[in-house]
């Protein structure tokens, strides 16, 4: 997959969606597993799409961090504290466009000098 695809795959609002997708997710779990009593197989595929969630969001995000489409803070943070809680992710999300002021992306700065 080239440079360009991936910009075009991981998109800072693409990337904030299925953030919260997986708080919302993990939040079922939450419910599941601790308010209604671990029902199966409802808790299994939950945690099974956290899990799932937090890989794929770890490897996207790492990669996004590499490519200056999200900060490193973000990236770290969805890939290190993910795995206990992905809203420590969301709410970097947000922080994250807060201070972008809810512009688009600014283009990357080395793609400028060539």
């Amino acid at each position: 997959m080239s440079e360009a695809d991936l910009r075009r795959a991981l998109r800072f609002d693409r990337l904030k969606g299925v953030s919260f997708t997986h708080s919302v997710i993990y939040t079922a779990l939450l419910i599941c597993a601790f308010a209604i009593g671990k029902p199966e197989p409802e808790t299994f595929v939950l945690g099974l799409s956290h899990g799932l969630l937090w890989i794929a969001m770890s490897l996207a995000c790492l990669t996004a961090a590499r490519l200056r489409i999200v900060s490193l803070r973000l990236a770290v943070a969805v890939a290190v504290l993910g795995g206990i809680g992905p809203f420590f992710g969301s709410y970097e999300f947000i922080r994250e466009g807060r201070q972008r002021g809810g512009a688009p992306p600014r283009a990357d700065v080395s793609a400028e000098r060539r």
